[in-house]
C-alpha cells in the first residue's frame, strides 16, 4: 500500500466526537444556564436603565426601585419554599403563605404604581412592567438552575 492510499484511508474514518464538558444527570445546560443569566441581566439592566432616564421624582424612582427589589426576592423565595415542600423538605405553612403574599403584593404594587402614573406615558408602562415580569422569570429560572446544579454535583458525591 501506498502512502497516499494511507492517507485516503484515515480521512475516510469518521472521527470520533472531541468530549464536551461533562454535565452531570439532571444539571441544566450551559446554554440554559447563560440564557437565563443573560435574561436576568437583561431584564434588570433595562429597568434600572429606564429608571434613571425617567423624568419622574425621586422618591417615585425610590419606589419602583425598591418594588423590583422586593418583587426578585419575593420570587426567589417563592420558587425555594415550593421547591422544598416538593422534595419533603420541611417549609412551615407560614412561611409558604407569606411567600405568595409577599409576591401578590409586589405585583399589585407595580400594577397599581403604573395604573395610577399619571407623569408615565403608556409605552412606558409596558416598558417597565414587561422589564419587572422579565427580571422576576428570570430570577426564578437562575435560582433553580443554581439549585439543579448544586443537586446533581450532591448526587454525583454520593
Amino acid at each position: 500500500m501506498s502512502k497516499s492510499n494511507e492517507v485516503e484511508l484515515e480521512i475516510d474514518k469518521p472521527k470520533k466526537p472531541e468530549p464536551q464538558m461533562e454535565r452531570k444527570e439532571g444539571e441544566p445546560t450551559s446554554a440554559f444556564k447563560g440564557a437565563s443569566w443573560a435574561a436576568l441581566l437583561v431584564g434588570v439592566t433595562a429597568y434600572l436603565i429606564g429608571l434613571f432616564n425617567a423624568t419622574m421624582q425621586l422618591n417615585e424612582k425610590g419606589y419602583y426601585f425598591a418594588v423590583l427589589v422586593f418583587g426578585l426576592y419575593s420570587a426567589i423565595s417563592l420558587q425555594k419554599a415550593v421547591r422544598d415542600k416538593e422534595e419533603g423538605i420541611p417549609v412551615t405553612g407560614i412561611y409558604y403563605g407569606v411567600s405568595w403574599f409577599a409576591l401578590i403584593i409586589a405585583i399589585s404594587l407595580m400594577a397599581i404604581g403604573l395604573y395610577n402614573a399619571e407623569s408615565i406615558i403608556l409605552s412606558e408602562k409596558g416598558f417597565y412592567g414587561m422589564a419587572f415580569v422579565l427580571s422576576l422569570f428570570a430570577a426564578i429560572t437562575v435560582q433553580k438552575n443554581i439549585r439543579d446544579t448544586q443537586r446533581a454535583r450532591e448526587k454525583e458525591l454520593k
